[in-house]
């Protein structure tokens, strides 16, 4: 059943994306009511989130973000399933890199770079990066439970020398890369939720204590890396910038959980500005501290 299942969405959407985006966009206003009013996803999960983010704030105010997710939320998935057939002359065109020369700067330096970012915007459409440097990208990613979908998308996000590799495998990665002299650059999404066991450090973030994965920190301190953070933000419908803001130039010795605090604040200052563009939907607090210490 998983098999005909994967194959019967892989089919529709190969077909349904040949059309161009102003044509799936309005597949996109349809799905949204029937997303939001009919099927109800995850509406508690989104409203709950929302209300425990931002206590000073109406539930009029919180109804106005959540109804704006929900219509991000459906052109993220028109907008992902695109990438079977955009050009990377279109894809550049809707995803542009503002300051490409941080990056080229990094890459003479000789340095390996630690990228963070957020499920924020459309980072699905970061497959371009390749494009806008000379660094050698490498997706850190969580693999999915279903492997005929985790196999799709690592296809879709693999293009341009994009490299994939799963957190288990990241030292490796590193040390191999390093080994062969290829200046690389390691993209973490650090707002996924680390398992109930695996939880080894806490920070307030949106105003909750919230469990934070250290894989990006300790990469970058072990290795000296320079650390970025990667801002994306919707210009307009279907188009995006992003920017390479610069945290940490060196980052070996510095003091534990700094980087981790640093992009964890960044992150939540982005949200604030425009909520509805951040992945509500996620069980980002399904675990509470008094039930994971000691």
């Amino acid at each position: 059943m998983e098999s005909i299942g994967y194959y019967i969405v892989y089919g529709f959407a190969w077909v349904l994306t040949l059309l161009p985006l102003r044509v799936l966009y309005v597949f996109s206003d349809i799905i949204y009511p029937v997303m939001y009013y009919v099927a109800g996803y995850r509406r508690k999960v989104v409203r709950n989130n929302l209300e425990n983010s931002f206590p000073e704030k109406s539930i009029r105010d919180i109804i106005k973000i959540e109804k704006l997710f929900y219509h991000h939320l459906c052109d993220l998935f028109i907008e992902t399933f695109k990438l079977i057939h955009i050009s990377n002359k279109q894809l550049m065109k809707r995803m542009h890199m503002t300051n490409p020369e941080l990056l080229e700067r990094l890459f003479i330096e000789g340095r390996d770079v630690v990228m963070v970012l957020g499920h924020y915007g459309n980072w699905e459409w970061l497959a371009v990066l390749p494009i806008y440097t000379k660094l050698q990208t490498v997706s850190i990613y969580k693999p999915l439970h279903n492997r005929h979908f985790d196999r799709f998308m690592n296809k879709m996000r693999s293009r341009n020398t994009m490299m994939l590799t799963p957190m288990s495998s990241i030292i490796r990665e590193v040390v191999s890369l390093r080994q062969k002299n290829i200046r690389s650059l390691f993209a973490f999404i650090t707002d996924q939720t680390p398992p109930k066991g695996e939880i080894k450090f806490w920070t307030k973030f949106l105003n909750q204590e919230t469990p934070v994965y250290l894989g990006a920190e300790k990469i970058a301190s072990k290795y000296n890396m320079a650390v970025l953070f990667f801002n994306i933000q919707n210009v307009s419908r279907g188009y995006y910038n992003f920017t390479a803001e610069l945290l940490f130039e060196n980052s070996a010795g510095l003091p534990d959980h700094l980087i981790t605090e640093a992009h964890v604040k960044r992150l939540e200052e982005i949200i604030r500005e425009r909520p509805e563009q951040w992945i509500w939907s996620h069980r980002r607090w399904k675990h509470k501290r008094e039930q994971t210490d000691g």
